[in-house]
């Protein structure tokens, strides 16, 4: 276990859709901490991801491409623990804006690293990548472990080695606690980029009239599951158990294709779902296979998921449901007046 109290936190990207959730999490499950989070101060996710905390946390307007004011947060703050978070993170979109993802995620990770260096703190620092990083597998090479060859195969990707390598450079070169994380792929209702999310937002906005159809990408990628409040715990236990220094899978224990996950979705729906391939939303290039090996993380953590996969399906359809029925009742009252 580790030495640190951590008593005071900071989270990067608070007000996305993972930031959020964690925020939660260590709200509810560990009240004595203090929570401190960073947003960008035109963020439109705010207000919305933060409402049920709000009063709970410290939250600091902060773009992590401006040196100066995340180095001011720091020496302000001197927190015991940060979680590394924000990203741009929608990796079909980074084959568009490459240039924009790889200079957000390398710049802001380094101008991170940077701040906490010059500032003369020492924090624990979980750095949250991403299964991307391994790129296309092979089968031979599944379940996927901890030190298999890391292949990105888009410009996301590219950018989360970058942060990869920079936190094991800055652990093996200036002594700093970094932690690396890599999370495989999780349900989270707040992020709607995500294909499950996507797909159950959909299917909400069928069922209320809202939509005729559900457009769709590939099916045929397999991904293994995990529900993003296991995630977020999985995520504090990292903190408090795991290695500086090291990298470690986390990812949940159901595993199927795009596909099959979609069937799920459908078959919880209320009305009949059409269903078409959208050419739109095919990437130039696709991760095929991922499949973990957790063994690492929960021989060090004890972690266990708690969520059936049928849970994760009822939480993200209800979460979506809620926007849809919200969304129809406002145009409802726009259209009598």
């Amino acid at each position: 276990m580790q030495k640190t109290d951590n008593n005071r936190i900071l989270i990067t990207g608070i007000s996305g859709s993972g930031g959020s959730y964690l925020a939660e999490h260590v709200a509810e499950h560990h009240p004595k901490v203090e929570i401190h989070g960073l947003s960008r101060w035109h963020s439109t996710t705010t207000a919305s991801n933060l409402t049920r905390i709000t009063h709970k946390i410290v939250n600091h307007e902060c773009d992590l491409n401006d040196f100066s004011a995340i180095f001011s947060v720091i020496t302000a703050v001197k927190p015991d623990a940060i979680f590394h978070l924000a990203s741009h993170a929608n990796v079909r979109a980074s084959f568009t804006t490459p240039l924009a993802v790889l200079n957000n995620n390398i710049m802001g990770t380094a101008n991170l690293f940077e701040a906490i260096r010059l500032a003369g703190v020492d924090p624990l620092i979980q750095l949250c990548s991403t299964s991307e990083v391994y790129g296309g597998v092979d089968t031979k090479d599944v379940p996927i472990t901890d030190d298999a060859p890391i292949r990105p195969s888009s410009p996301y990707a590219v950018s989360k080695v970058a942060q990869d390598l920079l936190g094991l450079t800055y652990f093996r070169s200036y002594g700093m606690k970094i932690i690396r994380t890599r999370m495989f792929a999780y349900l989270n209702p707040r992020r709607a980029d995500l294909f499950a999310t996507s797909f159950a937002r959909q299917i909400a906005r069928i069922e209320q009239g809202l939509q005729e159809e559900l457009v769709h990408g590939n099916l045929d990628s397999v991904r293994t599951l995990i529900d993003v409040r296991d995630a977020m715990e999985a995520y504090w236990e990292a903190l408090i158990h795991c290695r500086p220094g090291e990298a470690y899978n986390i990812g949940g224990a159901t595993s199927m294709s795009v596909g099959e996950f979609l069937d799920l979705l459908i078959k919880a729906s209320r009305v009949p779902i059409p269903t078409r391939t959208d050419p739109k939303l095919l990437r130039p290039a696709d991760v095929t296979l991922q499949i973990p090996s957790v063994d690492k993380f929960v021989r060090e953590t004890g972690w266990k998921h708690k969520y059936t996969i049928e849970e994760s399906v009822h939480h993200l359809l209800e979460f979506w449901r809620k926007e849809a029925d919200q969304k129809r009742r406002r145009s409802e009252t726009l259209d009598e007046m």
